[in-house]
């Protein structure tokens, strides 16, 4: 984390901290970055989409979208780096599973050469419970959005 930070709010994150923080790997690991933190708010994450990705051989060879469940599931990522800096160091690492996803909405494909900035914001938290809503931009467009529920495990 960067140390130019105010008051509620965290740096940004690269990827070995997202990595510290969150136990997903290569190909499953969909969060590059994470440029915007507030502890306990919201955080923004970013996916740089190339052709390398290894969805895109089956996901469609002749016109290359990326999957809209991946699209939730880069949010999920997001929101899970968001927990883990809310609740502490000794969160990292912990498995994050869906509960609910409601209201997902695609509205533009996401394709080699975008950046997605993904915005989470954190609506509730009760117990190990936590309800997010997200947005997906690209060129600060909506391209995708949910609102979804996870609940974290100490295992």
């Amino acid at each position: 984390m960067s140390s130019d930070t105010t008051a509620g709010e965290v740096g940004t994150y690269d990827i070995a901290q997202i990595m510290t923080a969150i136990p997903h790997r290569y190909p499953f690991l969909l969060v590059d970055r994470v440029v915007e933190l507030v502890k306990d708010v919201s955080c923004v994450g970013i996916k740089n989409v190339t052709i390398n990705e290894n969805f895109f051989q089956g996901h469609f060879p002749t016109m290359p979208v990326m999957p809209g469940v991946l699209i939730i599931e880069c949010m999920a990522q997001t929101a899970a780096v968001l927990v883990v800096e809310t609740l502490g160091p000794e969160w990292a690492g912990k498995l994050v599973y869906f509960m609910t996803v409601d209201n997902a909405k695609f509205r533009k494909p996401v394709v080699p050469g975008d950046q997605m900035r993904v915005h989470v914001k954190k609506e509730r938290q009760r117990g190990n419970i936590w309800k997010f809503s997200a947005e997906a931009k690209v060129d600060g467009k909506v391209v995708a959005e949910a609102t979804y529920a996870a609940m974290i495990l100490d295992r």
